[in-house]
């Protein structure tokens, strides 16, 4: 009796011990989900034929370029400023922001605004930008107001960069002036 108590006891003993040993090795093993780059108050400027074309300002850049899926992440907001060929321009701002490099799709998140040169606001809390056909598109709720103070608001648009085509899915509004 004296003995299967002693085998049972280095029993425990020794599968309690392996089980520590085996979450380290467990651990030592696990990789963590890092960026390959980080950047702190960012003012990127993107020029063609030695005239700015658009400026991109973020306090925070982390480059995760060695993912399996590549992007790059503005954690704490920004703002984008385009410019036309007479040099005029249009912000656009968002809390957040993801540009993932494989798809070429631009992710703005929370409190996006854009504001183009002649007044025209868009609003909404998430909005993509496929940068390869120069087109946005969102499944939320926005909000469009032209610079005659007439409005379309609704859930799902998708538009030109220019704001010169527009599809609305859902929408309501007010038009004051009608040209």
């Amino acid at each position: 009796m004296k003995t299967s108590f002693w085998v049972i006891f280095l029993l425990c003993f020794i599968f309690t011990s392996c089980e520590s040993n085996l979450k380290d090795v467990q651990n030592i093993y696990k990789t963590t989900f890092v960026p390959s780059g980080e950047a702190d108050s960012i003012n990127l400027k993107y020029t063609d034929s030695g005239r700015v074309k658009t400026k991109l300002q973020s306090l925070k850049m982390l480059d995760y370029s060695t993912a399996k899926n590549p992007f790059v992440e503005f954690p704490k907001g920004v703002l984008v400023t385009l410019y036309d060929q007479n040099n005029r321009t249009t912000t656009i701002h968002s809390d957040k922001a993801y540009s993932y490099k494989r798809t070429q799709i631009i992710d703005l998140q929370g409190n996006v605004k854009i504001v183009s040169h002649d007044g025209k606001v868009l609003q909404t809390n998430q909005l993509y930008f496929d940068q390869k056909n120069e087109w946005f598109f969102t499944e939320d709720f926005f909000r469009f107001i032209d610079n005659n103070g007439s409005y379309v608001e609704g859930k799902g648009i998708d538009f030109s960069k220019d704001f010169k085509i527009f599809n609305m899915q859902n929408n309501r509004g007010e038009i004051n002036n009608i040209d």
